[in-house]
């Protein structure tokens, strides 16, 4: 397996994990869950770069942005 599809393939797999134990209850939509998401679309993106494949680049890229802007918004949010 090439390096590029190994990493790719942890990239997608911890996306899907994040997904899925949001989806049936077993972690909230949390730090853990954003973080899963920032790691997955990341490994994700540089897997495209490495194949070249820029519309998944530009999707994974804006994913790792948008998950870093929201565990951003939640260390502002404050439960008292």
């Amino acid at each position: 397996m090439a390096y590029s599809s190994i990493v790719g393939t942890v990239g997608v797999t911890l996306l899907l994990a994040a997904f899925f134990l949001h989806l049936f209850g077993f972690i909230t939509q949390g730090r853990l869950y954003i973080l899963l998401n920032i790691i997955g679309a990341g490994l994700s993106c540089y897997a495209s770069v490495l194949i070249r494949y820029w519309p998944f680049v530009v999707l994974e890229g804006c994913w790792v942005l948008v998950s870093v802007a929201g565990l951003v918004g939640k260390k502002k949010v404050r439960v008292e």
